[in-house]
């Protein structure tokens, strides 16, 4: 029986020493590849690679039966499930892990920085946790399930399964760095080329400037010196008409030099608008005024004359804003627009001259930049042939023309409208496509006179106020100066403030029988959003919607909140005060 007994301990004693020298070998093997696994995941910078080839080799070190890994997101430091092998025993893991997570223990787990065995909720089950880290951060979680039988681990296969985890946290700390680094540079690579783009532009632009100016300096002089000429050619002639007699020979060619001196004293005119020294006296004007008076003049007969295949359509807005301007410049570049318009379409087509009030939240980006703020807009748009990009760049440049000389004009006529423009310190934009047809759309700042009668009939008393409280939110000041001033005026009680979160703040302790909103306003919530939040403290609040842009989705949505009107900028008296009559009646 002893000897029975002492083979039986001797069979374990062997078993054990053969067991141990396994692990041995395994544990050495594993440890001469940790230098190729390290060398492989620092030059892998594919995540999934990394996990499933640390996953791999913890299968080859020790046998669990199920091997999951967790991982740590960055954006909201949430710990999510990235690899499960086999696959099919996910639903379990995840019943388990919130069954750990209700009690404490998969935060403990992550807390250790060693191996940690924990049994399942019915102790049926034994789960390994080793935390994924690397000196200084957590990127995640190893979670094993033991199988049945075997379930003893070796200090050693647990020792190079920390050592597997620490390259794997390590890897994946080089594989963030890589990420942001590459991020970082294909954003700066983006700021660089879109930086050099707004160079080149602005290169272009100062190039084209110091041309202009150029040419406006030569111009300048030029004109001074002919109209000390000019002045004998216009006048005298008309002093000899005076003292010669009706029947006289010498009238007629007399006539013919009074003629060509004030054809010479209208290009001379025109070199003095190029230099941008020719503008006079501005009055308050209607833009839509001018351009009728022009379908009128002699000089659209003889355009029609000329084009009598060109029709040429308006679409002028009924409530525009007024301009500070020349009527004889603005005039003019109304004209020119039109005749080069026309030259255009040799076989015929369609000019449409049409104006609109717009106001310019962001600067648009174009031939010109057009700057913040309130504007007239004056388009000239044809279905000619068009302009290649080339001859476009050069469109405003005096004589730079492929028109009918003599019968055109004299070459000055884009450059004209070019100086016109920014001596009324406004801006033009010119689009056009080969074979399509150009677009003009000339900006000039719009200016407000106080109206004492609606354009359409509307007595200034069908709008006036009661002293109702309105809350002005707008970003701009002037456009805040503007709507207030405006409603004072109509005989209401206003505040305003400048941005959502103060229009928020504002309600919190005052009310206001309605709201008048931006809806663009940067930075910070837009109109739709402060209108959310006002609502919650003063539910069916009244209001209006206020942009520069077009009725938008975020608009509509206000509207099915509550809100009331969308007023498109820039204001005018009778088109708020309308509004907000109508809002308060509602």
């Amino acid at each position: 029986m002893e000897k029975t007994s002492a083979s039986r301990q001797l069979q374990l004693r062997i078993d054990h020493l053969e067991q141990n020298n396994r692990f041995i070998n395994e544990a050495l093997e594993m440890a001469l590849s940790l230098g190729d696994f390290q060398a492989d995941i620092n030059e892998n910078h594919n995540l999934n690679h990394i996990l499933e080839e640390t996953e791999r080799r913890i299968n080859r070190l020790i046998p669990f039966s199920v091997r999951a890994i967790y991982l740590v997101d960055n954006k909201d430091s949430d710990i999510r499930l990235a690899l499960c092998n086999p696959d099919n025993r996910r639903k379990m893991l995840e019943d388990e892990m919130d069954f750990m997570t209700d009690k404490g223990l998969f935060a403990w787990a992550l807390r250790e920085r060693r191996g940690v065995f924990i049994k399942s909720k019915d102790h049926k089950r034994e789960f390994f946790f080793h935390v994924i880290s690397t000196r200084s951060q957590i990127k995640g979680l190893f979670v094993g399930k033991l199988p049945p039988i075997n379930r003893r681990i070796p200090d050693t296969s647990i020792s190079l399964l920390s050592i597997i985890l620490l390259n794997t946290a390590n890897a994946i700390e080089s594989i963030e760095t890589y990420n942001f680094i590459s991020e970082q540079n294909a954003l700066l690579e983006a700021k660089v080329e879109e930086r050099t783009r707004e160079l080149v532009d602005y290169e272009r632009r100062l190039q084209r400037a110091k041309k202009m100016e150029a040419i406006g300096t030569l111009a300048g002089g030029v004109a001074h010196d002919l109209n000390n000429i000019l002045s004998g050619l216009v006048s005298y002639p008309e002093l000899l008409l005076l003292d010669i007699p009706e029947d006289s020979p010498l009238r007629k060619p007399i006539k013919t030099i009074q003629k060509s001196g004030e054809k010479a004293a209208t290009i001379v005119q025109d070199l003095l608008t190029l230099a941008r020294r020719g503008l006079g006296a501005r009055d308050i004007l209607n833009l839509n005024d001018i351009i009728s008076d022009y379908l009128k003049s002699p000089e659209f007969e003889r355009l029609r004359q000329y084009h009598a295949n060109v029709n040429v359509e308006t679409a002028l807005s009924p409530n525009l804003l007024r301009i500070s301007a020349s009527s004889v410049h603005i005039s003019k570049t109304v004209m020119n627009l039109v005749s080069n318009a026309a030259e255009s379409m040799p076989n015929g087509g369609t000019v449409l001259i049409s104006t609109a009030n717009q106001y310019v939240d962001t600067p648009i980006a174009g031939y010109d930049n057009v700057a913040k703020g309130d504007y007239v807009t004056l388009t000239i748009s044809d279905n000619g042939a068009g302009i290649s990009p080339g001859d476009l760049e050069r469109v405003f440049e005096p004589f730079y023309s492929k028109k009918v000389m003599g019968r055109s004009g004299t070459g000055l006529g884009m450059a004209v409208v070019w100086g016109t423009v920014k001596d009324h310190d406004g801006y033009i934009d010119a689009k056009s496509v080969e074979g399509e047809g150009t677009i003009f759309t000339v900006y000039l700042p719009a200016t407000r006179q106080e109206l004492t009668k609606s354009i359409q009939g509307h007595r200034i008393e069908d709008y006036h106020g009661a002293g109702e409280n309105i809350l002005v939110v707008d970003d701009v000041e002037e456009q805040r100066r503007i709507a207030t001033g405006m409603l004072e005026k109509l005989g209401y009680s206003v505040s305003s403030v400048a941005s959502g979160k103060e229009a928020v703040e504002y309600m919190k302790n005052n009310s206001a029988d309605l709201l008048i909103m931006d809806m663009i306003m940067d930075p910070g919530i837009d109109g739709l959003d402060t209108y959310k939040n006002i609502l919650k403290i003063h539910p069916g609040q009244k209001a209006i919607i206020a942009s520069g842009f077009s009725e938008s989705e975020r608009v509509k949505e206000a509207q099915r909140l509550g809100a009331g009107r969308f007023i498109r900028k820039p204001y005018s008296l009778e088109k708020i005060g309308l509004a907000v009559k109508a809002e308060l009646g509602r």
